[in-house]
């Protein structure tokens, strides 16, 4: 990490993958991350830690299922923040933004479990370094 100030602009700019999240920084022993988002992610749940998303540009969707199997649509626009619970099965999708994250170093985007496949254009990881291709 640097101890210059990051642009996060610059950094969105800098890539194009969707869905595979880069760490801008370092908070403690958590990541902050900013990924470019379109299309559907996958089904799945992060049993430790809750994962927060702030939405840099424009519309982020998240879809959630309570125990029961039950679901409910979060619908964000640029500036919005949502929080989901530690333990929350969710389905993160967009027609088209960027979004900030922040959450334990280590913490896999498609959580420590999911459901089906991977789609081919979500990236798998615990976040890259900004300047990885």
């Amino acid at each position: 990490m640097t101890s210059e100030p990051v642009s996060l602009t610059a950094a969105l700019a800098s890539f194009t993958d969707i869905y595979s999240p880069r760490i801008v920084a370092r908070v403690n022993d958590y990541d902050v991350r900013i990924a470019h988002a379109r299309g559907e992610h996958v089904w799945h749940v992060h049993d430790d830690t809750d994962e927060f998303f702030l939405v840099l540009d424009g519309q982020f969707t998240v879809s959630l299922r309570d125990g029961a199997g039950a679901e409910r649509v979060v619908e964000l626009a640029k500036g919005d923040v949502y929080v989901v619970p530690r333990g929350t099965e969710h389905k993160p999708s967009s027609a088209g933004g960027s979004i900030l994250m922040f959450e334990p170093a280590g913490t896999l985007t498609t959580g420590d479990r999911h459901e089906g496949q991977i789609p081919g254009h979500v990236d798998s990881t615990a976040g890259r370094p900004l300047d990885s291709r």
